[in-house]
């Protein structure tokens, strides 16, 4: 018999980034039960090398201030490297600028507007104005790539946790452009690497930044089958 949709599938398709919260907090129930649900991810020989500090509460409000005070005083400190042009010339870069031209759209910010823009960008370090927010640190395993893949695994099992909850979180590339400010303010081990942070809460559906789904492309633009007949034939 052919499979048929579940849960899972569900909530899979209707999980979704958000890039404004309400500022109520989240249950210790619910903060505990993703957690664990996180902590379930598989892992390269079984290391589990995340370790993730959850900050909350006024904690939270003064790493945001420390944080955007790193970015006005342009104190960078990525311990992974970021750059659009690492993307090429090809097919990256463009999904990348597709990205950037949505999410300004729908806030209503012209192209020419840097000033808008810049303004837009430092939400990143106000969370979104989320109660929470999780970072996700790593050791560096050689050249770290296990290791990053193995957070992934883990932050997806978050989010997607985090939506069978009816609740909503946004992996958040910018935050790990301030490691050494994160790990001062939390008192983590130089050895262990931020790779990104997780704001999550509950979405402010009012907010015309969160009507809008990013696309994805077609299957057939990145999926190769090889003795598996039918599948893209679907609909």
């Amino acid at each position: 018999m052919p499979s048929t949709a579940s849960p899972l599938t569900d909530i899979v398709r209707a999980r979704r980034s958000v890039r404004k919260f309400l500022p109520a907090p989240l249950s210790p129930s619910d903060i505990r039960g993703v957690l664990e649900d996180a902590q379930t991810a598989p892992s390269n020989c079984n290391t589990q090398p995340w370790t993730v500090h959850v900050v909350s509460g006024t904690p939270r409000n003064a790493l945001s201030k420390e944080l955007l005070k790193a970015d006005q005083d342009e104190r960078l400190s990525s311990d992974f490297t970021f750059s659009y042009s690492d993307f090429g010339d090809g097919v990256y870069l463009d999904r990348a600028h597709d990205h950037a031209a949505t999410l300004y759209e729908a806030l209503g910010i012209a192209r020419s507007d840097r000033t808008r823009r810049k303004a837009a960008a430092r939400d990143n370090l106000e969370f979104f104005g989320a109660p929470h927010v999780a970072f996700l640190f790593m050791p560096v395993f050689g050249d770290g790539v296990r290791a990053a893949g193995d957070i992934g695994m883990y932050a997806q099992n978050f989010l997607l946790s985090l939506a069978a909850r009816e609740l909503d979180g946004i992996p958040q590339t910018m935050l790990g452009f301030y490691a050494d400010v994160v790990r001062e303010f939390l008192d983590v081990p130089e050895e262990l690497k931020l790779l990104f942070g997780i704001s999550f809460g509950r979405a402010d559906e009012a907010a015309p930044v969160n009507t809008f789904r990013m696309g994805r492309v077609p299957l057939e633009r990145s999926v190769v089958l090889h003795g598996t007949p039918g599948v893209l034939d679907e609909r």
